[in-house]
């Protein structure tokens, strides 16, 4: 069991940043792929980013590439997503997940989520 944990959201002006962090709990926390996912007002939730458990492979969906970038700190269970030049699309609930397959833009995948962090962009 994984208990996730999201923080860092909050309102920023378009071409701000923001940085979120998922902490979670337990100990095996190194051996899940995690993943961002986000989900605006009346959509989907959609992929963002998504890492290997060694951090060997990386995916991002193409809107985010360029922009925001997804690391974890296995020693202090920790995965975080830096989100620079943000525009006013990327207003969302923001939530972090882990999967003990692999790293998948698909959220059926993935096994345990966070309650999620709002982000909101200004214009």
């Amino acid at each position: 069991q994984v208990q996730l944990v999201e923080s860092g959201g909050g309102l920023v002006q378009a071409g701000g940043s923001l940085r979120l962090s998922c902490a979670a709990s337990g100990r095996t926390f190194s051996r899940y792929a995690m993943g961002w996912f986000r989900q605006a007002p009346g959509k989907e939730r959609e992929f963002v980013a998504g890492m290997s458990w060694s951090g060997g492979n990386i995916n991002y969906e193409d809107s985010v590439k360029g922009r925001f970038t997804i690391s974890r700190d296995n020693a202090k269970n920790t995965v975080y997503l830096q989100m620079n030049s943000l525009k006013p699309e990327d207003t969302a609930v923001y939530y972090c997940a882990a999967s003990s397959h692999y790293v998948s833009t698909y959220s059926r995948l993935y096994d345990f989520w966070g309650q999620g962090t709002q982000v909101t962009v200004s214009s």
